[in-house]
């Protein structure tokens, strides 16, 4: 796991941009603390931040040349199956002075060429590739989205890098706050892709690659290639029982951890105590030769707390378990560093418990197997049976009205709101107000995807609050492909693989990880898995109200049914209350009229009615407050 970050500029890089580049390495030293290394040949440059995981050899440095010499590579991630792609390349008289993965790739390239590997690597990797040959840059990203890739003109120099703050790094940064991606924050607390909190740089997509020739046209946005058909994932390929599937699911599961269980340094996996993290833990512990190292963390306040059954699994499956209980003080002070870790404004309030687990694992071991994926995949989300549901009784007039009400002027719904809450109740008047918007967008909307667009928004109306914001198209307002379309369970399956994991989650955790040079691996996001379990017709996962049948019917194997049998918590804090209590003064000053004023990003009305409705107590608001507040840290901290 490692940092990787560059330049390609329309002249010849000077010796200047060696210091250039180390700075640019510098500002992700914590993604790679082990060994810096800098490449720069004509108008382009990489540099390469190491974790050494794999190979801690110099033989694994990085950036690294082919042995022809005709590609160069600065590489972050890991590919699983690269001992199998080293023998298939020896059969073809290929030899090896390390045994890198990244020595792999490079051979890989020049054996079967850049599109014909990517179809082969198994794996998590964001990659810069110079191919000499052809004078052309590739930049590319794996099928999940698990590693990060930015890139984007900033004046005539192309940058590129795995975080934001390796491109703030350059001389020809401009940093323009993007207001159109600012509403997508407000409506979501993350911004989705391929949008970034800054005009003009973008968020390379999932299973694609974007070629940039080095004579090619100044400012010129080459279209994504795609390299792997995620639709086509979606296809029935057979109809087994509950039992078959499982069976090979376990098969699969047994090789893809094996893969990843492979390491020159330590090793464990965070445990939650919930069915995916079980699962990947007890698959572990069926392989491992020692007891495998698990961490998990709790909270003391009620409803919160899941470490008591990662506690009863990691008991049961015989793992050497470490807890950490959080208390408010331990959040209030990690907050000021939220801004820091990640990069550009992101509000998934579990940010926090993700940092403090990641902290406490590394004090113990370099690499950590995590159970991401598992609701998408399997159909694991309480929210999806919901919104099928409730999209299937939508009654047409109810639907008419609730539209006709979300059409109305601001001015016309507040004065609608106030003869309904009449006096003095601005907390009962901002709730009803915000959640008659909210009733209001998801009843009247025309499609399943995008009722489900609005049932998981925070702000119902963003550009409501955005000064001169528009949301941009993004993939909850793309056309669901009609592979997918005609079965309504994967219509949101589909819907969080493109938007949800890869831009909430998958960033929630490399950025905590990697902030404290952590690597993370995600078992369940190998193509072999994501391809079975999307194949599967969705009744096999969801059935008489329980989902990922699949998935559990493999855990029932290793863990008693009572241990991981309960209602799903989510990886929560008590945001509500710790923003009525130890975070207020915070929250206030970044809340205030006259801060927001003075910024010109948002109309002040709204965000204050509804942090004095949150403060008197009766509502919970504190997940769109929280957008907002994150963005405010973030742009205090110099966005």
């Amino acid at each position: 796991m490692c940092g990787i970050g560059g330049m390609l500029s329309t002249g010849a890089l000077s010796e200047a941009a060696e210091k250039i580049l180390i700075d640019m390495g510098q500002a992700i030293h914590h993604r790679g603390p082990d060994q810096e290394g800098v490449w720069r040949e004509g108008r382009l440059g990489l540099v390469h931040r190491r974790l050494s995981i794999q190979d801690l050899s110099s033989a694994g440095a990085q950036p690294m040349a082919s042995s022809s010499g005709r590609f160069v590579m600065a590489f972050n991630g890991e590919i699983y199956n690269f001992l199998t792609l080293k023998q298939d390349l020896e059969l073809l008289g290929v030899t090896f002075r390390g045994h890198s993965d990244t020595e792999v790739m490079l051979a890989a390239f020049e054996a079967w060429g850049v599109e014909e590997s990517l179809h082969r690597f198994n794996g998590m990797f964001a990659f810069a590739l110079v191919d000499r040959e052809v004078e052309q840059l590739v930049l590319a990203r794996d099928r999940m989205g698990e590693k990060p890739l930015y890139y984007g003109w900033q004046g005539d120099t192309l940058l590129f890098g795995s975080e934001l703050k390796a491109m703030r790094a350059h001389p020809a940064w401009q940093g323009k706050i993007d207001r159109n991606a600012l509403a997508l924050l407000l409506r979501h607390n993350f911004i989705p892709g391929p949008h970034s909190i800054y005009r003009d740089i973008r968020k390379l997509p999932p299973a694609t690659l974007v070629r940039f020739d080095f004579d090619g046209e100044l400012g010129s946005w080459p279209e994504p290639e795609t390299y792997w058909s995620l639709p086509e994932a979606f296809a029935v390929r057979k109809i087994p029982t509950l039992e078959e599937a499982a069976d090979e699911l376990e098969r699969h599961l047994a090789t893809v951890i094996g893969e990843q269980m492979i390491s020159d340094v330590p090793l464990g996996a965070f445990l939650s105590g919930g069915i995916d993290s079980s699962t990947v833990v007890a698959m572990m512990q069926k392989q491992a030769t020692q007891r495998v190292r698990t961490f998990s963390i709790g909270f003391k306040e009620a409803g919160f707390n899941e470490a008591e059954h990662a506690k009863a699994v990691a008991a049961h499956l015989g793992t050497e378990h470490t807890e950490l209980y959080v208390s408010p003080e331990d959040g209030l002070a990690l907050i000021p560093k939220l801004p820091t870790l990640y990069d550009e404004p992101f509000a998934d309030s579990s940010q926090i418990p993700t940092y403090l687990v990641s902290e406490m694992t590394r004090q113990h071991v370099t690499v950590a197997l995590s159970g991401d994926g598992g609701d998408e995949l399997f159909c694991g989300y309480p929210r999806y049976p919901g919104s099928v549901d409730a999209w299937n009784r939508r009654g047409q007039l109810r639907a008419r009205m609730r539209q006709w009400a979300s059409s109305l002027p601001p001015e016309l719904m507040a004065g609608l709101v106030q003869k309904l809450v009449p006096g003095q109740g601005g907390r009962a008047r901002a709730s009803l107000e915000e959640r008659l918007r909210q009733e209001a967008a998801v009843a009247g909307a025309g499609t399943l995807a995008e009722r489900y667009r609005q049932s998981v928004s925070f702000w119902a109306a963003p550009e409501r609050l955005v000064k001169n914001g528009q949301e941009p198209d993004y993939a909850l307002t793309k056309p669901v492909p009609k592979a997918v379309s005609s079965d309504p369970l994967k219509t949101l399956m589909w819907l969080d693989l493109n938007w949800y994991l890869p831009d909430d989650i998958l960033v929630k955790v490399d950025r905590a990880a990697m902030a404290c040079s952590l690597e993370t691996r995600v078992p369940l996001l190998d193509r072999r898995i994501v391809e079975f379990a999307l194949g599967l017709p969705s009744e096999l996962n969801y059935s008489g109200g329980v989902g990922k049948r699949v998935l559990r019917e493999v855990l029932y194997r290793y863990v008693p049914k009572e241990l991981v049998e309960r209602p799903k918590q989510g990886f929560a804090v008590p945001l509500g209350h710790w923003l009525r209590t130890s975070l207020r003064d915070w929250a206030e000053e970044l809340l205030s009229e006259r801060r927001l004023q003075e910024e010109g990003y948002f109309h002040p009305e709204p965000i204050r009615r509804l942090w004095e409705a949150h403060l008197k107590g009766k509502d919970d608001h504190a997940y769109p407050l929280w957008g907002v507040l994150m963005f405010q840290a973030w742009l205090g901290h110099g966005g």
